[in-house]
């Protein structure tokens, strides 16, 4: 046995002095086999555990050396011995077991051994019997941890009392093999430590006793009852050592995924990625985590990138038809984790996998990741050594699935929130066409605070579209200043009618030539305004009777009857939460809101039937009526597909959108409280425009000076007259389209043609040349009437609300 024997030489001297250490115990410690060779002494050669020779075999070598029942004050004493030492250390460490067990004997209660198992040695010990590695102890629980272990020692063999402490300690290597850490639990055994006092023991009291047998432990009582000094812990003590690498890193995975910041701080993915190298015993894995959201997949950290492994990374975002074919894809039809012992290897690679062969991996294993039965994402273990991985490690990845799919799901959806939160804050609501371009630039600012920047530099970039092909159209309600102001006119005379009135009865009542004076003045205004009403007549009458008029209400209101009668009809004239006459107003807006209403609901269902045969960006306002814009164009996708036909599409859209929108303007005219007519217009612009967002307005605007002209065509549009002719363009029942350049007449042209074979417009097209606008001149347009009683566009609009 004495190659493979257990015993420590330490390279200074280990004598029975206590330990120097911090943590070492007050009492005195002697280094002793004295109890070992008592067990074997006392061992019967009847007994079950005795039968045999070995028993006598000890007891007569032990005559030849009595140097090791005598504390041992130099370790070489054992070595001097180490054939008969490892005999009798034999009793707990069986040779069968001495490569496959961690077992060492301790000096008592230090945490330094003098005779070890080979794997123990090897894996947990430096040359001089101390520990190689660290306890998950701090210095000052781990001293008062073995002081409450010798204590109970203490009280167990004096006085029969056992406390029950159980501390675990777990201890932490580095594996020489694969320079990972594994993780020891350390299970104590000193039944060969003899505890010895310098005199009798002191009596234990009846109230100590149950108290320390209810497990109510007090050290101060306990120096007080047994002082240190008086002490001596002779022996040694046993170790055992159980691998629990496996159980300390899943405990301790768990705990990290909690953290909300786990998969996405760099530091902190790194730990994870150090403690899955750790469970699956491989030092060279990379750990790649990625989401899937819709059609997208976001990379939360790419398993082969070293520089920029982040969840906002700008190159972290792709389409899932990008893994068409890939092992990526499918893991995750397959539902199950797909494991890949050489990619080189591999027949059917597709651009995903030659990418990582490029970067250097070779062993792959990709599973999916599940939250409520659904895919959220794909876990990926990569190594560049082919076969590191295999079927054998299924199941502790199964054990880590789990946890990760809860750190995805709630990463993303704490993502997910932040983004939103930033764009609502930034940008108000945004179209779900142009969402991802506003959530990659909230990402990259997002990564840009993240690098500690100037506050200047993690302002949002700019967001800014280039080559779309802008629609424009408008839906207005004809004469509307006019008719508001004439609607005004009436409110306001009502109210100082009504005023006269109540002052005309006052002056029956009682005549006062402050009241004549008053009558005077409310008689002016209504001549005033019946003739015409400028800007701010309004405020400045109501202004008046206020302060000159209804102040006077209560002590009118003493004059009589007749007077009080007047003042509550004008005072139920007025509108509760306006405090004014509002009736024909209120008629009015209610007829303008009405046709917006409907014409805003029948735009929004056509829309998504046009978004659905491509996507592109809408945006409306409500006005009196409502104007609408659209942009398509390749850059507003994220894919940036686009098809020249899809454009000429949604143009003949818009104009079958524009038949319907007339039709149903048509059908509320003569239901509303005041009959309105509608006008309809579309804005033709051919040349692709440049498109910025202003974060300050919350809106898209062109970008550039040269496509400036088309927003001022667009505001000023409406108001637009024929050349020589104060006529508006624009005309009830018509449907006027504006244009500067001949092949978009053409087009449009063409357009009519179709939509007049359908029945949708009529045979009449008016051309016309547009007078100057703003400075913009050759201005054209195409105008034609709308077949407003068709049965094709009557069903394309569905019946009319007012009528279901």
């Amino acid at each position: 046995m004495a190659g493979t024997s257990g015993l420590v030489s330490p390279s200074v001297d280990v004598g029975a002095q206590p330990d120097a250490h911090p943590a070492a115990l007050p009492f005195r410690t002697e280094l002793s086999l004295a109890p070992l060779i008592r067990f074997w002494t006392q061992l019967s050669a009847y007994s079950e555990l005795g039968r045999g020779p070995l028993p006598g075999i000890v007891r007569e070598k032990i005559k030849q050396a009595p140097e090791l029942s005598a504390v041992i004050d130099d370790v070489s004493v054992i070595g001097k011995h180490r054939q008969l030492v490892d005999l009798m250390m034999s009793a707990m460490f069986p040779p069968a077991f001495w490569q496959q067990e961690y077992g060492a004997a301790l000096f008592p209660f230090q945490l330094r051994a003098f005779y070890a198992t080979s794997l123990f040695r090897r894996t947990l010990m430096n040359d001089d019997g101390t520990f190689r590695g660290r306890v998950n102890v701090e210095e000052q629980r781990l001293r008062a941890a073995k002081l409450l272990l010798a204590y109970e020692l203490i009280l167990e063999r004096t006085y029969g009392i056992d406390l029950g402490v159980e501390i675990p300690v777990v201890f932490t290597s580095e594996d020489p093999a694969t320079t990972l850490e594994r993780h020891f639990r350390l299970d104590f055994d000193w039944r060969f430590v003899d505890v010895k006092l310098d005199g009798p023991a002191p009596k234990l009291t009846d109230a100590m006793r149950r108290q320390l047998e209810s497990g109510n432990v007090d050290l101060d009582q306990l120096r007080e009852l047994v002082p240190p000094e008086t002490v001596t812990l002779r022996g040694f003590m046993m170790l055992k050592a159980v691998d629990v690498t496996d159980q300390e890193v899943l405990s301790s995975l768990k705990r990290d995924l909690i953290d909300k910041e786990s998969i996405v701080s760099s530091a902190r993915f790194e730990s994870l990625q150090a403690k899955l190298r750790t469970l699956f015993r491989r030092p060279s894995l990379h750990l790649g985590l990625a989401a899937v959201e819709g059609d997208r997949v976001l990379v939360l950290n790419d398993a082969m990138s070293h520089d920029r492994a982040s969840i906002f990374a700008d190159s972290a975002h792709h389409k899932t038809s990008e893994f068409t074919g890939s092992l990526y894809e499918r893991a995750v039809i397959q539902n199950r984790p797909v494991i890949i012992g050489d990619l080189a290897a591999w027949p059917d690679r597709t651009r995903s996998e030659e990418e990582l062969i490029a970067a250097g991996a070779r062993t792959f294993v990709c599973a999916p990741l599940h939250y409520q039965d659904k895919v959220i994402g794909t876990l990926e273990l990569i190594s560049p050594r082919p076969g590191d991985l295999n079927a054998t490690h299924l199941p502790k990845l199964e054990e880590v699935l789990p946890l990760f799919s809860m750190a995805v799901q709630r990463s993303v959806e704490e993502l997910n929130a932040r983004v939103q939160a930033m764009i609502k804050e930034k940008c108000t609501a945004i179209h779900p066409v142009v969402e991802w371009r506003f959530r990659k630039a909230v990402f990259n600012t997002i990564e840009r605070k993240s690098e500690s920047v100037s506050d200047a530099a993690a302002e949002m970039e700019p967001i800014v579209f280039e080559n779309v092909y802008p629609l424009y159209g408008l839906a207005d309600i004809r004469g509307a200043s006019a008719q508001r102001g004439v609607a005004i006119q009436a409110d306001l005379l009502t109210q100082l009618r009504l005023a006269a009135d109540v002052l005309r009865a006052a002056c029956e009542a009682q005549s006062l030539p402050a009241l004549d004076e008053l009558c005077f003045r409310v008689d002016k205004r209504i001549a005033q305004v019946h003739r015409s009403l400028n800007s701010g007549d309004e405020t400045g009458i109501v202004g008046f009777l206020r302060a000159n008029v209804e102040s006077l209400f209560d002590q009118l209101g003493k004059f009589g009857t007749d007077v009080r009668a007047r003042i509550e009809l004008y005072r139920g004239a007025l509108d509760a939460r306006l405090g004014v006459v509002y009736r024909r107003r209120q008629l009015f807006e209610e007829s303008v809101t009405r046709i917006a209403e409907a014409i805003s609901a029948y735009l929004d269902r056509e829309e998504l039937g046009a978004q659905a045969m491509f996507p592109h960006y809408f945006e409306k306002q409500k006005t009196d009526g409502l104007d609408y814009q659209i942009y398509v164009g390749p850059s507003l996708l994220e894919d940036g597909r686009f098809d020249p036909i899809c454009l000429k599409n949604l143009r003949l859209w818009q104009l079958m959108l524009t038949c319907g929108i007339a039709v149903r303007a048509h059908q509320l005219r003569d239901r509303l409280p005041v009959p309105l007519e509608t006008t309809h217009l579309v804005l033709v612009q051919h040349t692709p425009r440049s498109i910025r967002f202003r974060f300050d307005e919350k809106r898209f605007d062109v970008d550039g000076a040269y496509d400036i002209r088309y927003e001022i065509v667009k505001k000023g549009i409406d108001k637009a007259v024929v050349q020589g002719t104060s006529d508006r363009v624009t005309q009830p029942g018509k449907i006027a389209i504006i244009y500067s350049q001949s092949p978009e007449g053409r087009e449009y042209r063409g357009y009519i043609e179709y939509l007049q074979s359908l029945g949708y417009l009529t045979s009449d097209v008016e051309e016309l040349d547009l007078g100057e606008l703003q400075g913009v001149q050759g201005l054209r347009a195409l105008r034609v009437a709308v077949a407003l009683d068709n049965p094709a566009i009557m069903q394309r609009v569905g019946p009319d609300p007012d009528q279901r």
